[in-house]
């Protein structure tokens, strides 16, 4: 699958829940949060990653996190989409690669593991593609130590052994799988 197909099946998905969130002030899994964190922290982030590379996003509505979500979603799609997204990109921090494959390595991850904590927090579906799940799951745990020490992931949460899936990559990114609001 390509990055801008990847991109669209996982950013949907986020969307729906987007869409779904009738509290905007429910707390969310990650200590502090609430639902409309989980947005903020995507459409945030990324522009500053991309801008360090010299691609700039345009700013977005501020205050409505349905508004932010879906005019960010756009313009990541439409990079992604672009004829010359495979672009080099360089980073100060990540080095150079083809910008879709940046943004497919860091960006559409975090879409992915966050659009869990939207849904537990506002009570919508919140099942993961299992295939992605264990494809993360199983990247990740070669360089936990280097993750663990980024500040990006608290310490794992311990799930038993027989766990799913997506419990153990939800353990392992410090999210308790039982965690309801």
């Amino acid at each position: 699958m390509s990055a801008a197909d990847h991109h669209r099946a996982v950013a949907a998905v986020f969307t729906d829940r987007v869409h779904g969130t009738r509290d905007w002030d429910a707390p969310a899994p990650v200590e502090g949060w609430a639902a409309r964190d989980v947005v903020l922290h995507l459409v945030e982030w990324l522009p500053g990653l991309l801008a360090a590379g010299d691609v700039e996003l345009e700013p977005g509505p501020t205050g409505d996190p349905v508004g932010a979500w879906d005019h960010h979603v756009g313009q990541v799609q439409a990079l992604l989409d672009a004829p010359d997204a495979d672009r080099s990109f360089t980073h100060p921090r990540l080095g150079t690669s083809p910008l879709d494959q940046a943004i497919d390595r860091f960006y559409t991850p975090d879409v992915f593991m966050h659009t869990w904590d939207l849904a537990r927090a506002t009570g919508q579906d919140d099942r993961l593609d299992p295939g992605f799940s264990a494809a993360l799951l199983e990247g990740m745990r070669p360089i936990e130590q280097l993750l663990r020490d980024s500040g990006q992931y608290g310490p794992a949460v311990p799930v038993p052994d027989d766990a799913d899936v997506q419990d153990r990559l939800l353990g392992f990114i410090g999210r308790d799988p039982a965690w309801r609001p």
